[in-house]
């Protein structure tokens, strides 16, 4: 048995092949595989790794070389996907020997975070990863949105299919992932795809000739529903003007469906507006994303709260070992312990440290939850170092 990467072409009879049993409707029929080689391009730069057994394709893994937003740096990040084995080789720990691999690969070189879509959470979480928000779904009838026709908003909006509108799109999630935390977007050359397959409308709102809002979306037939992507807004003139725009639609759809961040609240959009939102988490398919910390460089310089903290990390393959945190400069620095006054001390896991990091877990739902062991005084000063603040990961990986 061994570990290797594959590219090109061979992804079609070994990575592709078993994403294709694991994640769709088998067996595949002659028309689907042959659609598989025009997906070659958008794979061209991620790395991807198999087990192999006489000349068999176990087992796959791949990470895509991805940008994600962490507490106001962008960093690089390895989004994880395709994990998929043969169903004769499942459970002989040829996953973990994958990921192991894989993570190792990309942390070396130079990503320091990570995140993917588990099939189930609890796998994953031995590999020190821990759960992000997942994006609220929101379902409403055009009709609520009426008052909406009769309001004068500053800005206007732009329309067009994405296929020629992607240029403006990739620059505003671009800016998006300077400014919002958690935020993640794909390499070009994965991203176009959703250029070339052009199968979305792209609704922009603008004000003063600069885009405040984008989202993409289709109608599925007339009388059905209108099916929005992710709605991306920096103001609330800019989600209003494209509320807005889908009013319009009253006499041609039923329904209306858009996903927004989890800290988004469309029961306050307007009054009398009947909404449905729920986040839906189900395994093997519908589950949240999740993410880690691969590397203390990914900590290092975050602006942070003026707390101080010993931390001691333990257990985990990538994370190891005693550092003072000290966020007094504004900027989180990691400080030997050598010749450091006392501190108070927690001792965290992976996930643990991950979860504040993302701001996902207050530090006494860390210790609850048995990622690590924070006394109360810890837990204050972790508190003011990473206070919660809610991440938005938008890719779809």
């Amino acid at each position: 048995m061994v570990v290797r990467r594959v590219g090109g072409e061979e992804r079609l009879s070994t990575s592709f092949a078993l994403s294709g049993y694991a994640f769709e409707p088998s067996p595949l029929s002659p028309s689907r595989t042959a659609e598989f080689p025009r997906y070659l391009p958008y794979h061209e730069g991620n790395r991807t790794l198999i087990v192999e057994e006489d000349g068999a394709a176990l087992a796959a893994a791949t990470a895509i070389p991805m940008r994600q937003n962490l507490r106001g740096a962008v960093l690089p990040m390895a989004g994880v996907a395709g994990v998929a084995t043969h169903p004769l080789a499942r459970r002989q720990g040829h996953v973990r020997t994958l990921l192991h691999q894989l993570l190792d690969e990309m942390r070396d070189e130079g990503h320091p975070l990570t995140a993917l879509y588990p099939f189930r959470p609890s796998f994953y979480a031995k590999f020190g990863y821990v759960g992000l928000p997942k994006p609220r779904t929101v379902s409403f009838s055009p009709a609520d949105l009426g008052a909406l026709l009769r309001a004068d908003l500053p800005g206007e909006v732009g329309w067009e299919r994405i296929g020629t509108g992607y240029p403006v799109w990739r620059e505003f999630t671009e800016r998006l992932l300077r400014e919002r935390h958690g935020f993640a977007i794909f390499p070009d050359y994965r991203d176009v795809g959703l250029r070339d397959r052009d199968e979305r409308w792209l609704l922009t709102a603008r004000a003063d000739d600069r885009v405040t809002g984008a989202v993409t979306y289709r109608i599925d037939d007339h009388g059905g529903k209108l099916v929005a992507d992710d709605l991306l807004t920096t103001d609330p003139h800019a989600r209003m003007l494209l509320l807005q725009f889908f009013a319009r639609h009253v006499d041609q759809v039923d329904r209306i469906s858009v996903q927004v961040p989890a800290d988004e609240l469309p029961e306050l959009w307007l009054t009398d507006l009947a909404v449905h939102v729920e986040a839906r988490v189900a395994r093997p398919d519908g589950s949240a994303p999740m993410a880690r910390l691969l590397s203390l460089d990914a900590l290092a310089g975050l602006p942070v709260g003026p707390g101080r903290v010993r931390v001691e990390l333990t257990g985990d393959r990538w994370l190891a070992g005693s550092h003072v945190f000290d966020g007094g400069t504004g900027s989180l620095e990691l400080l030997s312990t050598s010749g450091v006054p006392p501190v108070p001390a927690a001792t965290l896991t992976a996930a643990g440290l991950s979860a504040l990091a993302y701001g996902v877990l207050d530090p006494v739902e860390v210790h609850l939850r048995g990622l690590g062991e924070v006394p109360p005084d810890a837990a204050v000063e972790l508190r003011r170092l990473f206070p919660r603040q809610v991440p938005y990961l938008f890719a779809d990986f």
